[in-house]
Formats: C-alpha cells, structure tokens, sequence
C-alpha cells in the first residue's frame, strides 16, 4: 500500500512503499533528507507556533505604525482638516504633541495581535484541509483558488477577533477628548452603546480585510514562486536562509501594494463608521461617494507595502528560528505530468 504525504505543497509529490523505515514527509524522513525540523507538517504543533508567528508579525508591525495609521483614519474622517499625510502631522503634534501620535498604540497591539493569530494560524489549517479535499493534481491545477479560499476564511475569524479593539482604537485616533487610553475608552462605549460598540463595525471589516488578505496571501504565493522561477538565479534549495528571506520581504510588498488598493474603500467606511454614532456602513458610503473613499490612499499603500513585506519577514524569520518545515514553491505532480505527456 502507498503512503503518501498529506500537503501537497511539500518537497517532493512521490509515493512511498510499504517496508521503507518512516512515512513520507515525517519528521524522522526529513531529517535523513537533511531537513532540519522540530515537529510534523500540520500538527498541532506546527499550527500553534504559526499562530505564535502571527501574533508578532501583525502585532508588532501595526503597532509600529501607529503614527503613520493615525494620521491616515484623521485624513479619512476629517478630510477639510487634515489636508495631507505632512498636514495631518503637523497638526496632531501641534495640538497633542508628539505623544500625541502614539494614541491608540495598546488597542492596536491587541487587536492585530488576536487577528495575525487567527489570520496566519488558520491560512495554514485551511490550506491543509482545502488541499485534502481536492487531492494532489487539483490542488496543483487550482492553487490560486486554494490560497484565496484558505486566506479567506482564516480572515473570516481574525476579523471577529481584531472588531472590538479596532472600534476602540479608531474612536481614540477620530475623537479628539473622547478618551486617551485603551482603560478609559473601553467603559465609556460600552455604558453609551453597549456591546454593539465593539461589533457594529464587523462587517465593514470583512469588506476591507477579506478582499485585502485574499490578495495577501494569493499574490504572495504567486510572486514567491514567480520569483524563484524567473528572477532568483539558482533553486530555492540552494539559497541560504538569508538569500530566501529576502524573497519574502521583496514578494510581501509587492503583495502590500496590491492588497491596499482592494481594500481601501472599505478601510475609509470603517474609519468614519467607528467615528459615529448610530451610523451604517450604507450611509458612511454614500455620505463619502466616489472620491471620498480613496482619500488617505497614498498614506495606506506606504503603509500597508511596508507592513504586509514586514509581517511576511517576520512570520518567515519565526518559521525559521524555530525549525518549522517551510515548503518550496509547488511543482507539478508526475502524475500530472504523464497525464499531460510531459515525462515518460
């Protein structure tokens, strides 16, 4: 009987025969292949140090752009105020001083904590059970569809989880002597709106985060394996960890820039929405119209370029550091390619 790895994503896509002293793909066999890893592909494991992953790629990187994030929701909701990204500076440290452009630094820590968590920790469950579903060949053939369908659903839940602290965070960026910290915040919106303060802005959140993970995710994979295959001089085998490291930083903006541009309509809506009371995403819509919803654009494409390539280094660097198989980019399944007449 034929034993076979179950992600067909990894290493090699060949069969097993019964007798061989370890299973396909196992830790033992890839250890005598020469990988170096601490614990099976798709284990639990595995799963909850990618979520660990997670929470340091989107909880650091969010919050070491706050500034640049408080700026951008200031433009989005007070856009006769703040003219531009060097207005919208200028103006915060005058009338809050530099402290001033920290504000809302703990909500967003927490948040983007809980959502990079959910969001990189279940992209790899979902890919997984995806790919089972398909099998070898279609999961080869449909890869695109597999990294879209996986990253949205991981988003689905993230999103869940990152609604209360973005609502928080957003009303202390938007409303100047609402509330300073995370602490005073919290109460006052609860006692004014109750719990629907902190969900009421959900589903403008799937609006903007599912469009824009689906095309993290899909057009990282993509350009990753673009990359090793047209511009990247040798196998990714080859390459030091190093050398790969770069790829995923320079494949993650690329990602960024495309993933800002799809999501920022609904990213200006959410702004506005958490700013107000009683508002619906329907009318925050047609209060913003056509041009009102890119405003603070060239703002998110700087910042999301730089997160999204930052979030893949690092989540790659934890991948790394702690020994976790990292698959090469997919190559096509023999079967597939006796099926297609490529190989004898």
């Amino acid at each position: 009987m034929a034993l076979k790895f179950k992600c067909p994503f990894s290493y090699s896509l060949h069969c097993v025969s019964e007798g061989d002293s370890c299973e396909f793909g196992s830790q033992k066999y890839l250890v005598l292949c020469g990988f170096e890893v601490s614990c099976e592909f798709g284990s639990s494991k595995y799963y909850a140090l990618c979520g660990f992953g997670g929470i340091l790629s989107c909880g650091l990187t969010h919050t070491a752009v706050v500034p640049l994030d408080l700026v951008k929701c200031r433009l989005q909701v007070n856009p006769d105020k703040y003219k531009s990204i060097g207005n919208g500076f200028s103006v915060t440290v005058k009338e809050d001083g530099v402290r001033g452009l920290a504000k809302g630094w703990a909500p967003t820590f927490i948040g983007y904590s809980m959502q990079g968590l959910c969001k990189f920790g279940f992209y790899e469950v979902f890919k997984i059970f995806y790919s089972d579903l398909l099998g070898e060949e279609n999961t080869y053939l449909w890869r695109t569809s597999l990294y879209l369908a996986a990253s949205a659903s991981a988003e689905f839940f993230a999103d869940i989880a990152l609604a209360p602290m973005e609502a928080v965070k957003v009303r202390i960026q938007t409303q100047p002597g609402y509330a300073n910290t995370l602490r005073q915040c919290v109460p006052k919106m609860f006692a004014e709106e109750g719990l629907w303060a902190f969900y009421k802005g959900v589903v403008p959140l799937w609006m903007r985060q599912i469009p824009y993970t689906m095309m993290k995710f899909a057009c990282f994979e993509r350009t990753v394996e673009t990359l090793y295959k047209y511009v990247v001089p040798k196998p990714r085998s080859e390459c030091s960890k190093s050398e790969q490291l770069v790829v995923t930083f320079v494949a993650g903006y690329i990602a960024g820039v495309f993933c800002a541009i799809v999501s920022h309509p609904a990213d200006s809506v959410v702004s506005v929405l958490n700013k107000e009371k009683g508002s619906t995403a329907v009318q925050v819509l047609k209060k913003l119209g056509p041009k009102g919803v890119w405003k603070g654009l060239v703002a998110r494409i700087i910042m999301i370029g730089t997160l999204t390539a930052l979030q893949w280094f690092i989540y790659d660097s934890v991948k790394v550091y702690f020994r976790l198989p990292r698959p090469p980019p997919p190559e096509m399944p023999e079967s597939l390619k006796k099926k297609l007449g490529l190989t004898d």
